[in-house]
């Protein structure tokens, strides 16, 4: 029963531990734009970003605060003051018991009237004090400055968007070239284990040869080597792969197991000179990045003009928390005007930096795109040529194979050498690395030339 209930458990739990099968490209980008780690983080300093934004408009509106404050004392000056505040300040808090009592007197005792010091004045009884406040403080004018804040934090939730899509691109292109590189290197093995079987035929037709006295050991040994090299390439070939499908598996946050192959020659996409201008991220980010600079211009411009700013406070006080609150309740309203005047040069030699800096930007979007430009057409011109390379590769492994054919089958009539055979079918080996080289070579460039037009997808 134990056992049963074990295979049991082992049988639900085996699919919890199997990583995705015969995954495809467009699955695996939704996965992707799901599931990475670098992308979430992405998003969540998106996120930061847009509640700074919000912080920065908030200010528009001012602020309103409560305020409750609960004392006691017995020093002199704030036990008056409690008492005024409380609207229950009396001639007895002056003295008067002891300024009556004297009163009959006059005129003979005035300087000692006069001298005297009240008790209840400097020697007050402990009293408590509970003060409500509420204040609502409005920034009314401020030169342009809070609005131009507000469209800087905005911008730079645009600019922290446009981050997220530029990493997407990355993402993409990693995830495509992983894609492409898995069936290359697929290809790549499923070639070499053609090459290792026709190895191995030769083998069989050396020993066969050597039992007739036509071959020698040396012969054996030769194939037998070349064997080693080509199993020894085969296995670093399903290596590159296995780290291929981990590569992988990283980007997607998930386990893949296998994926469903592609065409190793990735398709040349579209371009035209209006789409890279409109598309690219990096242009998009350096035009942001001037709208930002005329923002920052008009930010020091507002140092040179007033603040305007209006406040209300309303609240009441007693000995008591709340006790005869309407009764005992107070307001106060004002505006005040702050213009600086003088600064010693201070504000003139900002704005002037931000000027400045705003030519320089303007020089650096002009930069970008002109150094995409000259990007987009070397990327365009290297995939041409190496496009050109693979058909000739193509051709050459042909060639390649069917000369290994044709001497393989003169060997077989004694006509060449083993070394002969050898050395065209290491040919062929080397015109597959070459091919297998230029592809991933090819693909890679046509993966960067796809993030430079911001052709990835949304986010």
């Amino acid at each position: 029963m134990f056992i049963k209930r074990y295979f049991l458990l082992l049988a639900i739990a085996l699919p919890l531990f199997a990583g995705v099968k015969h995954l495809s490209l467009n699955h695996a980008i939704k996965m992707l734009k799901k599931d990475n780690l670098e992308l979430k983080i992405s998003r969540f300093n998106e996120q930061m970003k847009q509640y700074e934004a919000k912080a920065a408009e908030g200010f528009h509106y001012g602020k309103l605060d409560l305020t409750v404050a609960g004392m006691r004392s017995n020093d002199a000056g704030n036990v008056f003051g409690f008492k005024l505040q409380s609207r229950e300040a009396t001639f007895n808090d002056f003295g008067f018991d002891q300024f009556l009592g004297q009163m009959g007197g006059l005129p003979g005792n005035a300087p000692e009237l006069l001298a005297t010091q009240p008790d209840n004045l400097n020697y007050p009884d402990t009293r408590n004090h509970f003060q409500t406040k509420i204040s609502y403080m409005l920034p009314i004018y401020t030169g342009g400055k809070l609005t131009e804040y507000g469209h800087i934090t905005d911008s730079l939730h645009r600019m922290s968007q446009l981050d997220t899509k530029k990493l997407l691109n990355e993402k993409i292109f990693q995830t495509k070239k992983a894609f492409y590189d898995i069936s290359l290197v697929e290809n790549y093995i499923y070639n070499l284990s053609k090459i290792i079987h026709n190895i191995e035929r030769l083998k069989s037709i050396v020993k066969s040869m050597q039992k007739e006295g036509y071959a020698q050991n040396i012969d054996l040994l030769e194939v037998e080597a070349r064997k080693a090299e080509a199993e020894s390439m085969f296995n670093q070939a399903k290596l590159n792969k296995d780290l291929a499908y981990q590569f992988l598996s990283f980007l997607l946050n998930t386990e893949v197991s296998t994926i469903k192959k592609v065409n190793d020659m990735a398709p040349m996409p579209r371009v035209t000179a209006r789409e890279v201008e409109a598309n690219n991220l990096d242009i998009q980010k350096a035009l942001l990045g001037l709208e930002i600079t005329e923002m920052a211009v008009n930010v020091e411009r507002s140092n040179f003009l007033p603040t305007v700013g209006g406040f209300a406070e309303y609240g009441s006080a007693d000995d008591k928390l709340w006790n005869e609150f309407a009764d005992k309740d107070a307001y106060t309203v004002g505006v005040q005007v702050k213009w600086n005047l003088f600064s010693g040069g201070t504000d003139d030699a900002n704005l002037e930096k931000a000027k400045v800096n705003r030519l320089k930007v303007k020089d650096q979007v002009a930069l970008a795109k002109s150094g995409i430009a000259l990007q987009v057409k070397k990327l365009q011109t290297e995939i041409l040529s190496q496009s050109a390379d693979v058909k000739s590769y193509k051709k050459q492994l042909q060639f390649a194979r069917k000369v290994y054919e044709n001497y393989s089958a003169r060997y077989k009539e004694g006509i060449v050498s083993i070394s002969d055979v050898l050395i065209k079918q290491s040919k062929e080996l080397e015109m597959l690395l070459k091919l297998l080289s230029v592809k991933n070579k090819r693909n890679t460039k046509i993966f960067e030339l796809n993030s430079i037009l911001n052709a990835g997808g949304n986010v």
